[in-house]
């Protein structure tokens, strides 16, 4: 479903046909692993490709398969490539599908560099380039490839989907890396698998864009992620009908590489599930224990080895002890994704990694603006996604991981575990990093976490830039000497929400009408109004109404006021606990250096807004793939004050931006500083 949008500025990810509604296939078969067969090979679609199928020169040809988890998990042996059920088999055999003229859009050589791939010579750049879009768009195989993809279940919005699998990622194989390590690649967008169900195995520029640069953002914020290695399109089309409203176009099939340890997920294990009392669903391999105990083993051996060997002689202490590491892997990766407001959007059981990485990168969103409860995800009309939800979200996921590894782990273990280790693990991990980006580096005392609790809520009433306050904090002493107090807060003040931004943000969204309809309905028959709308929503719009009312009473000189009152209360509070921790050490100069050096390795300068992502995805749309490439230099390095010709061009164009807003006036600079807060109309932007 497509949002109500009040913006020509608009981007929209297609929102996919809702999963597990394709009826049971009819296919069936042997339980146990197919003899091992060839390397599958893609023919290329373009006659002008140089490489021989199933060949490869250069860089690609040195990586080295060994695919250990087709060996491990049982294959599904039926190889008709059609959308299908796939009981007792958690790997299917599929065959990349050609795309016309593939180009690279970009490429991660830090990411390549996992599997071994060393950075070009000078002058080599173009052949590796030409290359990857050849291999990493699906064309041909790399020698050892053998294309393959993964049936999972999940639970989706908190409904039981049944079978969903990877209907539009590919397996490739596992590479060995010259250092021992082992990183499995996949394509995704390369076509259709079994578990495509109505849909076309493709994805597009637009979605492939944002996925590519949001795993390599998030890496080098230092937040469990998968990775992406490169991102290639084609002139291959398919149809998408973008706003749902009656108007297909022709969009260019893309396919980004994704690289991670694994791609197995909570879902992984849902296939054994019977049929949910709710939903009348179930997985595909329901009864097959066997597989669940394979499964069990191939994990913990292959990706918690200290676990499998600590606990060898005991499957039970074995299982408890690998969930309890990825119920704090969870934790730790929900309380990053916190302190630097990134929201998900859609925390189903089959977008959680069984080894705590961030996966699936779909209509995610770093938050601009503070609020806590900010939802990303246009479609997520409930906000069971919402920023402040993820933490509650993640745990309910890890209990249904939790049913699914009965019988091997009976529940009153795990949940017993997830009752002791989840919150605690989240609040430490939370706490230790909010410290750090205040520079609370020495002491750790027992109410840091209300000064963090009433940093947020003065963010929140000040409409702060969350990325950008606490950047902020990092440059200064915050306020801590009295003289330059006034010279901060009106520093502080330009990353407030100006008035015109407030106004878009409670802006009511229904008609009047159309409200006191819902409001008579939900007095009148409360059974009715709880098929077509919730309290929650009832409420926050008549929190809209209140809050859009005020702001027409108030001047911007007000607001001004306003937040500098209340940015100044808690400065006070923070001055405080500055001094606490000046007065336990010995030289207050070397403890301000390594302060302002922890905090700005802690709070970045750049992160991937909408508003960035949309204008690199239309820059590409016309075909110039340099904003992209522009844009994943910054990601590369989100905490650094670079020193070049741009930035200081960036510098003066901030300060073009900051004496806009503060006369409210427009901005005039053909492209804001990457660091900039975003302009207004990117608060129109609607990800679904």
């Amino acid at each position: 479903m497509a949002a109500v949008l009040r913006s020509g500025r608009c981007f929209f990810l297609p929102t996919p046909v809702p999963r597990g509604l394709r009826p049971p296939g009819c296919c069936s078969g042997a339980m146990q692993e197919p003899p091992p067969s060839p390397p599958l090979t893609a023919r290329p679609e373009s006659p002008g490709s140089s490489a021989a199928p199933g060949t490869a020169a250069g860089w690609l040809g040195a990586l080295r398969f060994d695919n250990r988890a087709l060996r491990s998990l049982p294959l599904d042996p039926s190889e008709e490539n059609v959308p299908r059920q796939v009981p007792g088999a958690c790997f299917s055999r599929v065959r990349p599908s050609p795309v016309q003229s593939p180009r690279l859009v970009a490429m991660s050589l830090p990411a390549l560099a996992l599997l071994g791939v060393e950075p070009p010579a000078a002058g080599a750049l173009e052949e590796l380039e030409a290359e990857a879009a050849l291999y990493f768009s699906g064309n041909r195989l790399l020698p050892g490839a053998e294309p393959a993809a993964h049936c999972y279940c999940g639970h989706q919005f908190g409904s039981f989907a049944g079978q969903l699998g990877d209907g539009a990622a590919m397996y490739l194989g596992e590479v060995l890396s010259p250092r021992g390590e082992r990183w499995e690649i996949q394509l995704k967008g390369a076509g259709l698998t079994p578990f495509s169900r109505q849909a076309d195995g493709r994805k597009v520029l637009r979605s492939s864009i944002r996925e590519f640069l949001c795993s390599e953002a998030m890496f080098h914020l230092g937040i469990p992620t998968t990775r992406a290695g490169t991102c290639v399109t084609s002139d291959s089309k398919v149809v998408r009908d973008i706003f749902y409203d009656g108007n297909p176009k022709n969009e260019r099939c893309t396919i980004v590489l994704r690289i991670a340890s694994t791609f197995i997920r909570f879902g992984s294990f849902e296939i054994f599930k019977p049929t949910d009392e709710h939903t009348g669903r179930k997985g595909p391999s329901v009864n097959r224990n066997d597989i669940r105990i394979q499964m069990l083993n191939y994990v913990i051996s292959t990706f918690y080895p200290e676990i499998q060997q600590a606990y060898s002689d005991n499957s039970v202490q074995r299982n408890a002890a690998f969930f309890r590491e990825v119920t704090k892997r969870t934790a730790r990766m929900v309380a990053e994704w916190q302190c630097v407001g990134f929201c998900h959007g859609v925390l189903n059981t089959d977008n959680m990694s069984i080894v705590g990485l961030t996966i699936d990168y779909g209509p995610f969103g770093f938050m601009d603006r503070y609020d806590p409860e900010h939802i990303c995800n246009g479609s997520d009309n409930a906000g069971r996604y919402a920023y402040n939800k993820q933490p509650e979200i993640c745990k309910w996921n890890l209990g249904k991981l939790a049913e699914a590894l009965v019988p091997e782990l009976p529940l009153e273990i795990s949940e017993l575990i997830l009752k002791e280790e989840y919150d605690a693990e989240f609040e430490r991990h939370y706490l230790q990093k909010m410290r750090k980006k205040l520079g609370l580096i020495h002491l750790e005392l027992e109410d840091d976490d209300k000064l963090v609790s009433e940093l947020l809520e003065t963010m929140h009433l000040t409409g702060g830039d969350f990325t950008n306050t606490f950047r902020l904090l990092s440059s200064s002493l915050g306020g801590l000497d009295p003289l330059k107090l006034e010279d901060f807060l009106e520093k502080i003040a330009t990353q407030c929400a100006s008035m015109e931004e407030l106004k878009v943000a409670f802006r009511p969204q229904m008609d009047p009408r159309q409200l006191s309809m819902m409001l008579m309905l939900a007095q009148s028959n409360p059974q009715l109004f709880a098929l077509i709308g919730t309290k929650a929503n009832i409420n926050k719009e008549l929190d809209r109404i209140e809050q859009f009312s005020k702001l027409q009473q108030l001047t911007a000189a007000d607001l001004l006021s306003r937040n500098k009152r209340h940015w100044k209360e808690w400065l006070q509070k923070y001055r405080v606990r500055l001094e606490k921790e000046i007065e336990s050490v010995s030289n207050a100069d070397v403890w301000n250096a390594e302060r302002v050096k922890i905090m700005n390795s802690n709070n970045p300068k750049y992160i991937l807004r909408n508003y960035i992502a949309q204008n690199a995805i239309e820059a590409a749309e016309n075909g110039d793939f340099t904003e992209v490439r522009e844009v994943l230099k910054r990601l590369e390095n989100p905490f650094e004050e670079t020193e070049d010709l741009t930035e200081v061009q960036e510098d003066q164009e901030e300060e073009e931006t900051v004496a806009a807003a503060a006369t409210c006036a427009p901005v005039t600079s053909s492209r804001l500083p990457y660091s900039s807060k975003p302009p207004l109309w990117a608060s129109e932007l609607c990800v679904t």
